[in-house]
């Protein structure tokens, strides 16, 4: 079983920007994939970022491409979603996943672990 906790959220202005982190617990993080998801309120969860096992393969959501960028520790246990050029429709819970794969994938069912989420608010 992995745990995992997420942190980084909060509130801030339109163009900012803000790096949320999500913390695993294991020791056989190098070999998971791990992503990012949101909630956005009355949304259903979607896909933002995901990124494969070595941290040298990554694809993000349409909306969120040139803005975000998701990279990795692995010394650390660490998952990191940097977020720049934040929008409004940013606003959500964000949710760290891990799956017990070595490839990335944008598909909800694919993930094993998901963190309790941080609440990134977007004002204008």
């Amino acid at each position: 079983q992995v745990q995992l906790v997420e942190s980084g959220g909060g509130l801030v202005q339109a163009g900012d920007w803000l790096r949320l982190s999500c913390l695993a617990s294991g020791s056989t993080f190098s070999m998971y994939g791990m992503g990012w998801f949101r909630q956005a309120p009355g949304k259903e969860r979607e896909f933002v970022a995901a990124v494969n096992y070595r941290g040298d393969s990554t694809t993000y959501a349409d909306s969120v491409k040139g803005r975000f960028t998701i990279s990795r520790d692995n010394a650390k246990n660490t998952v990191y979603l940097q977020m720049n050029s934040l929008k409004p429709d940013d606003t959500a819970i964000y949710y760290c996943a891990a799956k017990r794969s070595f490839r990335m994938s944008v598909t909800i069912g694919a993930y094993d672990y998901w963190g309790q989420g941080t609440q990134v608010t977007v004002s204008s």
